[in-house]
């Protein structure tokens, strides 16, 4: 018989693929714990059309992430820290403080998390911070260090 299934099932397979199963397996577990249902060709229509969604929304989404990545990487964000004698600074600049900062200066949210940061910023200067807006578009961010 065979099935579409509607959850992960370790020894089947993953989410939407369409399996084959013994008869009696199907009707004892797979079904009753809603974990498949029969692949008739109402069924099998309502997956393609489900699928042909899923990557209508993912083109949509790849599409506004390069889009924002390409408005983002002409905004500029400027920061200032406190510096002592000799041009020393006190503390560093954050991924929370530059996503405030975006978001106060540009009008625009990123998500703190998202920003790529390999360490604090403790120096004065022009530096270009990395954004992972989507699993394949990352953006890139100038965050200017100022004196207080």
């Amino acid at each position: 018989m065979k099935v579409i299934l509607l959850e992960d099932v370790k020894s089947l397979g993953k989410k939407d693929d369409i399996v084959n199963v013994n008869d009696g397996y199907a009707r004892n577990f797979v079904l009753p714990k809603k974990l498949g249902v029969e692949a008739t060709s109402k069924n099998l229509n309502d997956l393609k059309l489900k699928k042909s969604n899923e990557a209508k929304l993912a083109k949509e989404q790849l599409e506004a992430a390069q889009a924002f990545a390409a408005e983002m990487a002409k905004d500029e964000v400027i920061l200032s820290i406190k510096a002592g004698e000799g041009g020393r600074t006190f503390g560093s600049i954050s991924t929370k403080e530059i996503a405030q900062g975006y978001k106060e200066q540009c009008g625009k949210e990123i998500d703190k998390k998202k920003i790529i940061l390999p360490e604090a910023l403790r120096s004065f200067g022009m530096f270009e911070i990395g954004v992972k807006l989507h699993p394949s578009v990352t953006g890139t961010l100038k965050v200017k260090v100022v004196e207080k």
